[in-house]
Order: C-alpha cells, then sequence, then structure tokens
C-alpha cells in the first residue's frame, strides 16, 4: 500500500512553503519544499535572472518523482512545487495513485509584492513574468485564492482531504 501525496504548487512567492509548513504542522505530514531539490547550477542560474528551460528542470523533477515514490511507500507527504506545466505535473505524479493538488492562484502584482518582501531566497522577483509565462492552469487542481490567510488556506486544504 502506498500513502497519499499532497502537492501545492504555484508560481514562486504565491506561498507554497508557508502553506506546506503549516499543513505539516497540522497533519503530522512530512513536508518536503521542491526548492531544496534544484541543483547548484540551477539555484545559479536562477540567481543570476535567468529562466530554467525544460532541460534544467527534467532531471530536477526525476528526482523528486523518485523522493515521492519511496517516501509514500511508509508515509503519507507534502511535496510543495511550482509544477507550472501540465507535463511536469504529469511526471510528479506518475504510478501516484493517491494524489491531491492544490493550485496557489493568485495574480501578478500580488505575488510581485510578496516577492520584492522577501529576501532570503535565491529567485529574484525579475522571474516571476516568465514563471506566469509558463504557468499552465492546472484543470485537475483545487484552486485556491492567496489573498486568504494562510490559515485559512490551510483549513480548506485539510477540509478538502
Amino acid at each position: 500500500m502506498n500513502y497519499p501525496v499532497i502537492y501545492i504548487m504555484g508560481v514562486s512567492g504565491s506561498g507554497k512553503t508557508t502553506i506546506g509548513k503549516l499543513l505539516s504542522q497540522k497533519t503530522g505530514y512530512p513536508f518536503y519544499d521542491a526548492d531544496d531539490f534544484h541543483s547548484i547550477e540551477n539555484k545559479a542560474k536562477m540567481n543570476a535572472g535567468i529562466p530554467l528551460t525544460d532541460e534544467d528542470r527534467w532531471p530536477w523533477l526525476d528526482s523528486l518523482h523518485g523522493l515521492v515514490v519511496e517516501e509514500i511507500k511508509t508515509h503519507p507527504i507534502i511535496l510543495v512545487c511550482s509544477a507550472l506545466k501540465q507535463r511536469y505535473r504529469e511526471r510528479l505524479s506518475e504510478l501516484i495513485e493517491d494524489s491531491h493538488w492544490f493550485f496557489l492562484d493568485g495574480d501578478f502584482n500580488t505575488i510581485q509584492n510578496r516577492l520584492n518582501n522577501r529576501s532570503e531566497h535565491y529567485m529574484p522577483a525579475s522571474l516571476l513574468q516568465s514563471q506566469f509565462d509558463a504557468l499552465e492552469i492546472p484543470k485537475h487542481a483545487t484552486r485556491i485564492d492567496i489573498r486568504r490567510s494562510p490559515e485559512e488556506i490551510t483549513e480548506s486544504i485539510i477540509e478538502e482531504l
């Protein structure tokens, strides 16, 4: 038996890490942030203001998928990941029977303001437009308005689960 995976996706600055950590605290499920698994080269590229290409992302997505497959053998998990394109989401959930996708949805200005006030992250606000350009709105995810408080968002995810 495999345990479920809760995926929280959205562009940089949408609140994935905040929501993932809160959800982990409330459920006891282990939390993984996909950003922690980027290669040094990918982080350097983003830090320099250069958007990642699909070729940059595939090894990262493959390693995340491997992590998920291993972890769900013993417990449910929460993975936060931008997962901007449908084919990325398909790769992440390939061969996984029980997955739940939540899309943290917000407008450009709200998220840009958040990024401008964030200091300890390698992803500069200048890359936000490239994230919105690449974003394919998911058809099979619960959309969540990021203007709600983190506590409200977390409770709504728990209720849906």
